[in-house]
């Protein structure tokens, strides 16, 4: 099923006899969820898309590509930096902006500006009643019903599928750089990160990519100048500096995780406290490549070690099996999260057909 219109999704979802697989782009699906499979790739173009007001309205099917060019002929972007999985992942096809919100997909910037969940202003879906729900707004002074935003964003379907999202955008910096940090062994590594992001000089990424620590800054070029002389007489180490296209190519990588594309073994990304890090890497005895100053660790390992990182992870972050066939891909909830959860699906989902086996 490929409906057009938000009406036709609507008649789609309410009229199904079963369970449905709910797919944009197909590019960043985690998961077993099983189904007839609904594509919302025919819901595309742009609804409303006003510059001086900082704000987008696009139809939940439309390709990322196809967003970033519009922001880009007006010199501006989606501020959470959406990353490109298809690399890792080995997958084809078009990642759709409604699939980025709906695994609230973020790249390295997320440590200034905030997640994909951040950014939304208002979600339009259809739930799996087949009714139509409609919520927050279309302009950052319009704020009521953030909360429902929030809760669409990362529920991958399973919640309820998304025809029109609104996003505020930002504005492209006159410059950027990145303090690159050799010398320097894992846990130093991290520490300088961490220094970086707990300075005054507005970091907008911190990651630790192939045995070099990186800190980008961007904004007015004499600014970006001023902090990177301040930054590099704080953090330590061997400190050169690349700049424009050569800085965003380096953090395109950090994105994408490109280090483990086409590599053999099974890819986790773990969400932890920054502190805790490199002890958790050490442990799993793996190849990690750090983003957000520790806080976020993609770990290349063997096929079979999910027991191995759940006791690793266990009540100091959340792990996710991204590539991989070695155990669920989604840690064991507690009893109360878990029955939070069957609740909320319950309510948004009652028959149980959107991405059965993805939730609940």
């Amino acid at each position: 099923m490929r409906p057009v219109t938000e009406a036709e999704l609507a008649e789609a979802v309410a009229g199904a006899s079963g369970p449905l697989l709910v797919r944009g782009g197909g590019t960043r699906t985690l998961g077993h969820a099983v189904g007839e499979v609904l594509e919302t790739g025919g819901l595309s173009g742009v609804e409303l898309y006003e510059p001086g007001a900082l704000t987008l309205v696009v139809r939940a099917g439309t390709p990322v590509a196809e967003v970033e060019e519009v922001l880009a002929s007006e010199r501006q972007r989606l501020a959470f930096e959406v990353p490109d999985l298809r690399g890792l992942l080995g997958r084809e096809g078009l990642s759709t902006i409604g699939g980025v919100l709906a695994a609230n997909a973020s790249g390295p910037r997320r440590v200034q500006v905030g997640a994909a969940r951040d950014a939304a202003l208002g979600v339009r879906f259809v739930d799996g009643t087949g009714a139509v729900v409609k919520n927050g707004g279309r302009v950052m002074k319009n704020v009521t019903g953030y909360d429902l935003v929030k809760l669409m964003a990362g529920s991958r379907g399973a919640l309820g599928v998304l025809s029109e999202v609104s996003f505020k955008v930002q504005a492209q910096p006159e410059a950027e750089a990145t303090l690159i940090v050799e010398g320097l062994g894992d846990e130093a590594g991290l520490a300088a990160l961490r220094v970086a992001l707990g300075s005054p000089f507005d970091v907008s990424g911190a990651a630790r990519h192939s045995g070099r620590s990186l800190i980008r800054v961007e904004g007015m070029a004499g600014s970006v100048a001023y902090r990177v002389r301040e930054l590099t007489a704080r953090v330590g180490g061997e400190v050169s500096v690349v700049e424009a296209e050569a800085s965003t190519r380096l953090w395109r990588e950090v994105r994408d995780v490109a280090p483990f594309h086409g590599r053999p073994g099974e890819v986790w990304r773990i969400a932890t406290l920054p502190t805790v890090a490199a002890e958790i890497v050490a442990g799993l005895e793996g190849q990690a490549l750090w983003d957000w100053g520790g806080g976020l660790i993609w770990l290349l390992l063997d096929h079979g070690r999910g027991a191995e990182v759940a006791a690793a992870v266990a009540g100091r972050g959340h792990a996710t099996l991204v590539r991989g066939e070695g155990g669920p891909v989604f840690p064991p909830e507690a009893p109360e999260v878990a029955a939070l959860v069957a609740g909320v699906k319950a309510k948004f989902d009652p028959r149980g057909i959107l991405n059965r086996g993805m939730m609940g």
